[in-house]
C-alpha cells in the first residue's frame, strides 16, 4: 500500500510542532518531571507535545484514531487509520540533558505502517519514510535530504550491533544471549532508543534491537528501516511493531542474529 503524500506532509508538520516545544524545554532549569505508575519519568514536555499533536490531528484528520504513550487511545478506537505518537522517545535522556531523544510519529492503515517520522532536534537530524516512497534523512549541515540505504554487510563477524541499557536485557532474561550475539559481531555499542534503528537505516550499523518496547517506540522506525531496504521484526521473527520486543537489521544478517537472540 502506497502512502498518501498529504499524510507524510502532515507527519512532518507534526514533527515541526513537537520540535518547537521540546527544544524550548530541553535543559530548562524549571522543567517539571513526574513519575508514571511504571516508575518511568514523564516531563511536562512529553505531555505538551502529545496534546499539541492530538489537537492538530483533531482538526486535520478527525476520523482517525490517535494512540500515544501519554494519553493512550482516543474515543475513535475502531477507526482503520491510527496515528501512533511517542512525544519524546528517550525521556530519561531528555530530562538529564543528553541530546539523544526524538519525537516519533507514524500512521498505520489497517495492519500496515505507511508513514514514519523520527525527529531529533537536539541532534539536528530528522529521518522519514513513506511506504513505497523510500526513506530519507536530513540535517542542518546539508541542503538536500539523503536517501537511506542499509549496509551490504553479510556476515555477523563483520557486523556492528547496537543495543540499549543492559538492565532491560537482564530483566527480560536475555542478557546472556545479548552477550553471545555481541561476542560474534565485529563491534557493539550501546546506542539505544530510536537511534539504533536509524543507524541501521543509514547503513552505519547492521543490527539494532530491544528486549522491552511498545508500539509507539517502533511504528515509525519500522517503516523507515524497511524503506531503507532493511528488515524489522520482533525477536520471534514476526514483521510487526507491536510484538513487545524488536530487532532491525540490514536484512542480510537477520536470520543469523535471530538464531542467537530469538525466542
Amino acid at each position: 500500500m502506497s502512502a498518501d503524500p498529504d499524510d507524510l506532509a502532515l507527519a512532518l508538520e507534526l514533527a515541526d510542532i513537537a520540535d518547537s516545544i521540546t527544544l524550548e524545554r530541553f535543559r530548562a532549569e524549571d522543567l517539571q518531571v513526574d513519575t508514571k505508575p511504571d516508575m518511568t519519568p514523564v516531563s511536562e514536555a512529553d505531555t505538551a507535545v502529545e496534546q499539541a499533536v492530538r489537537d492538530r490531528l483533531a482538526t486535520s484528520r478527525p476520523e482517525d484514531t490517535v494512540v500515544g504513550e501519554e494519553f493512550g487511545t482516543g474515543e475513535s478506537g475502531a477507526a482503520p487509520r491510527r496515528w501512533v505518537i511517542d512525544p519524546i522517545d528517550g525521556t530519561k535522556s531528555f530530562v538529564r540533558g543528553v541530546p539523544s531523544w526524538a519525537t516519533l510519529v507514524a500512521l498505520q492503515d489497517g495492519e500496515e505502517t505507511t508513514v514514519g517520522v523520527v525527529s531529533a532536534p537536539a541532534l539536528r537530524r530528522r529521518w522519514w519514510a513513506s511506504r513505497a516512497g523510500g526513506a530519507f534523512v536530513g540535517d542542518s549541515l546539508t541542503s538536500q535530504p539523503r536517501q537511506l540505504q542499509v549496509s551490504a554487510v553479510g556476515e555477523l563477524a563483520d557486523a556492528q550491533l547496537c543495543f540499549g541499557g543492559i538492565e532491560e536485557w537482564a530483566e527480560s532474561g536475555r542478557l546472556e544471549t545479548l552477550v553471545q550475539l555481541a561476542g560474534v559481531c565485529w563491534r557493539s555499542r550501546g546506542y539505544g532508543d530510536f537511534w539504533s534503528y536509524m543507524l541501521v537505516a543509514e547503513g552505519a550499523v547492521e543490527i539494532g534491537l530491544d528486549p522491552i518496547v511498545s508500539l509507539w517506540d517502533l511504528a515509525a522506525p519500522q517503516v523507515i528501516v524497511e524503506e531503507a531496504g532493511g528488515r524489522f521484526t520482533d525477536l520471534g521473527g514476526v514483521s510487526t511493531p507491536d510484538g513487545g520486543d524488536a530487532i532491525a537489521t540490514n536484512g542480510l544478517v537477520h536470520e543469523a542474529a535471530l538464531e542467537i537472540i530469538g525466542r
